[in-house]
C-alpha cells in the first residue's frame, strides 16, 4: 500500500487522458442492498461525482468497466458524463484493452482504480493503478497507490484530484468556487 507519490509515479499521472473506476467497492461501498422486489439499490457520494466532472472539465475522459449490470449504474454514468460504460465485465483487463482498441487511448495515459481481484490486472496494465482503503490486501500490494478513503466515501474523488493535482490543475478548478 502506498499512500504517497514518488516522482516517478507522477510523471505517469501527468501523462493520464483516461481514469477508469470500477463501481462496487470503489463508487459504492461495495454492498449489496436488494428490495423485496429483487431490485437493486446502490448508493454512490456525491464527493465522487464531482471528482469525476472535474475529471471531464480539465479534458480527462472517464469511463466505468464493471462486473455487474444495472440501470442504476447506466443511470449514474449519464448523470455525471462518463464517456465509456462497460457493464458485466467480470474479465476487466479484456475490457479495457477492448476499451483502448476503440479509443486512441492507451496504458501509458489510463489510470484505473479497483478494489478486488477481477480488477487487479487491469490495476497493473495501467501507468497509475489505484485501490481503496479497505480494499482486498492482495490488490493493496500489487497497486502503484491506496487512497486514504474508504469505498464509497469519497475514494473515487480522492484518485481524481490526486490525477488533477499531479497535472498541476486542481488548484485552478478550486479558484473556480472561490
Amino acid at each position: 500500500m502506498h499512500s504517497t507519490l514518488s516522482e516517478q509515479l507522477i510523471q505517469k499521472l501527468q501523462q493520464v487522458k483516461l481514469a477508469v473506476f470500477d463501481v462496487d467497492g470503489v463508487l459504492t461501498d461495495g454492498k449489496l442492498n436488494f428490495l423485496a422486489d429483487g431490485s437493486e439499490v446502490k448508493n454512490f457520494n456525491t464527493l465522487d461525482g464531482l471528482g469525476i466532472k472535474l475529471l471531464a472539465q480539465s479534458g480527462i475522459k472517464t469511463a466505468i468497466i464493471t462486473g455487474r449490470s444495472s440501470p442504476q449504474v447506466e443511470r449514474r454514468a449519464k448523470a455525471l458524463g462518463i464517456d465509456y460504460l462497460h457493464q458485466g465485465r467480470e474479465d476487466k483487463l479484456t475490457a479495457l484493452k477492448e476499451l483502448w482498441q476503440d479509443t486512441h487511448f492507451n496504458a501509458a495515459q489510463t489510470a484505473y482504480i479497483g478494489d478486488d481481484l477481477p480488477d487487479l490486472a487491469a490495476i497493473r496494465a495501467v501507468a497509475f493503478g489505484a485501490t481503496v482503503n479497505g480494499g482486498h490486501q492482495f490488490v493493496a500490494q500489487h497497486a502503484d497507490w491506496c487512497t486514504s478513503r474508504t469505498a464509497g466515501n469519497g475514494a473515487g474523488r480522492e484518485f481524481c484530484e490526486t490525477i488533477l493535482a499531479a497535472q498541476g490543475k486542481l488548484e485552478a478548478l478550486y479558484g473556480e468556487y472561490l
